[in-house]
């Protein structure tokens, strides 16, 4: 035992931050522990700013944060050969990746050309273009199903699997249910599966266990991110200040019995998405609940 005589509040302080940032014990993996066993990675959009300036010293940040996957969207100006070389470079593997809508429907042999180059295991759509001033429809929906089903179906031929992330527009009302369950519904669940980004399904009123419970392994992938207290939910915009990101664990989304739900559906990979300004700041903190969160 470790006596410490007559602490200042400021060593206290500093001792609490260095103890929350301890790495996880040699051999186990940053963010996993005796309950939360992950596989977890980082969407390298959370430091986006970053890599636009500088790519080697902005994969010096993820690897400094323990974690060895990565989630990708965009490859920040070199091909996808030369960031492979890079993530190669700093011991990191790219297990996913998203792409436009736009290149699902016109371009998949450069999706494939693409994924291929990087490595990855899934590929995946984060936003079904629509007008901002009217609410997602119908119509924009089953041109996405349709888009999804035929992609999923050739991307499976090349050993790729697709997914769309949910964005929060998608549950309008639609029927007895909404148009994300018409989407669930409709998409073929032989080709198409979903990552549920947590703080989508909360800022538009959804819950996410009962998602989850619902929908089951259709859940193949998902983004962890906070949300501060303060921000507005039951909106279908899609949009929020990126500032209302915050370290898991703090903030207004329990992540217990998401994380107990996820675990049961069979949820196979998740990614930290800090899209706020602190990101760096943040996500060792998001890394450290996910490692001693007990659920």
């Amino acid at each position: 035992m470790i006596s410490i005589c007559f602490p200042s509040f400021a060593l206290i302080g500093t001792l609490a931050i260095l103890f929350t940032l301890t790495p996880p014990a040699s051999g186990a993996s940053a963010g996993t522990g005796a309950s939360f066993k992950g596989p977890i990675g980082l969407q390298l959009y959370s430091l986006r700013d970053q890599f636009a300036a500088d790519v080697p010293g902005a994969l010096d940040k993820v690897q400094g944060f323990g974690v060895k996957y990565v989630e990708l969207a965009g490859t920040y100006g070199l091909t996808p050969a030369q960031f492979k070389a890079q993530l190669d470079a700093h011991g990191l593997i790219a297990v996913s990746g998203h792409f436009p809508f736009d290149s699902f429907r016109t371009n998949i042999d450069g999706i494939v050309r693409d994924a291929k180059a990087l490595g990855l295991d899934y590929v995946g759509c984060a936003w079904i273009p629509h007008d901002d001033a009217v609410p997602f429809d119908e119509k924009t929906c089953r041109d996405a199903i349709a888009v999804f089903n035929k992609a999923g179906e050739a991307l499976s031929k090349h050993g790729l699997k697709f997914f769309y992330h949910v964005h929060g527009y998608e549950f309008v009302p639609f029927g007895k249910g909404t148009l994300f369950d018409l989407l669930m519904t409709e998409t073929n669940p032989k080709y198409v599966s979903f990552q549920m980004d947590v703080f989508w399904i909360v800022h538009p009123g959804q819950d996410p266990v009962k998602l989850l419970k619902t929908y089951g392994k259709r859940w193949q992938l998902m983004h962890l991110k906070g949300m501060k207290a303060s921000t507005p939910t039951g909106l279908l915009t899609g949009h929020t200040d990126v500032a209302n990101d915050v370290a898991l664990g703090t903030g207004k989304i329990d992540y217990v019995p998401i994380l107990r739900a996820a675990r049961k559906a069979g949820v196979k990979w998740y990614f930290i998405e800090d899209e706020s300004p602190s990101s760096i700041e943040q996500i060792p903190h998001s890394l450290h609940y996910l490692e001693t969160v007990a659920f």
